[in-house]
């Protein structure tokens, strides 16, 4: 039977353009979403504007997703890591 921290998602990694590797923990990441899509609410896919609030949208990307692309070039990625044995 898998131990139930393996599906644990407190630590993730961020990748984005012409940036280093960013180590966040999932309240610092939901954070960083926020700010995004703040930023970029006319740039987002259409599953995310069926959603009434920005802290929902991150929510669900968090949750089904480990990519936000706005537009060519400029996207963010982020994985579950684990950081400690």
């Amino acid at each position: 039977m898998p131990d139930p921290m393996m599906y644990q998602q407190d630590d993730f990694v961020v990748l984005e353009p012409n940036q280093q590797e960013q180590f966040l923990t999932a309240n610092e990441l939901l954070e960083k979403l926020k700010v995004v899509l703040a930023h970029n609410q006319h740039k987002l896919p259409q599953e995310l504007q069926t959603f009434s609030s920005i802290e929902e949208q991150a929510s669900y990307l968090i949750n089904t997703s480990c990519e936000l692309v706005l537009e060519p070039g400029q996207y963010l990625q982020w994985y579950a890591v684990r950081l400690e044995k």
